[in-house]
């Protein structure tokens, strides 16, 4: 049986949706997502308040559609990447780009939580997804190395990686990587390099220089 795939009114739905999160974007941007209003974004999309939540049935749904979509942006982007051979560092820049084309979608998934916004359990799943390709690419850690405490604590605590069976030093060698990134870009992004005269690329490369597989970290 061919597939009939979407009907007429489920693609006039998914249109609307997409123009209401496109709007949501843009108010973010110029306010903040605590200022998120669908009332005002109602009126953007030439339609009464009652008739959006028809589409989102309040503004939380509205804000986890768009935590969902900015997770998977990032995981696909960072996915190809690595599948295209890039290394530690590749991803690293990669992961960089992405966050200053668009600084607010950096922020509502990586920044300070939302006030008054509790996510469903399963938002921040998709991110799982970045992580697992973060350990991958980290591979094999030098052998010989000590065990430290936090390997051990990690061997307990894999729900952040999706459970993933790497050993707990690639497991810390993924999460050093993670962290020394999103020091140096989440102060790149609020501008707190601004005005000191140095290029935070090269410092992210310093940051991760050493996470390379085989290295001694």
């Amino acid at each position: 049986m061919v597939d009939a795939g979407p009907s007429s009114r489920e693609r006039y739905r998914a249109q609307v949706r997409a123009e209401i999160k496109q709007h949501a974007w843009a108010q973010i941007a110029e306010a903040g997502v605590p200022a998120l209003s669908l009332n005002a974004i109602a009126k953007k999309v030439g339609m009464s308040g009652p008739a959006l939540y028809r589409y989102f049935a309040n503004r939380d749904e509205l804000i986890t559609a768009l935590i969902r979509d900015a997770y998977r942006s990032v995981a696909d982007t960072v996915r190809a990447a690595h599948e295209g051979g890039a290394d530690l560092a590749g991803l690293a820049h990669v992961i960089r780009d992405w966050a200053r084309e668009d600084p607010q979608r950096y922020f509502l998934i990586y920044g300070t939580p939302v006030p008054g916004y509790h996510a469903p359990d399963d938002t921040t799943a998709i991110s799982h997804e970045v992580m697992a390709v973060l350990i991958e690419a980290c591979g094999v850690p030098a052998t010989g190395g000590p065990v430290t405490p936090f390997d051990t604590h990690l061997d307990d605590h894999r729900e952040w990686a999706g459970d993933h069976p790497a050993p707990a030093a690639v497991l810390h060698r993924a999460l050093s990587f993670w962290t020394r990134l999103h020091g140096a870009l989440s102060l790149e992004l609020a501008g707190h390099f601004a005005g000191m005269r140095f290029d935070p690329g090269l410092l992210i490369d310093e940051e991760i220089t050493g996470l390379a597989p085989g290295s001694d970290g």
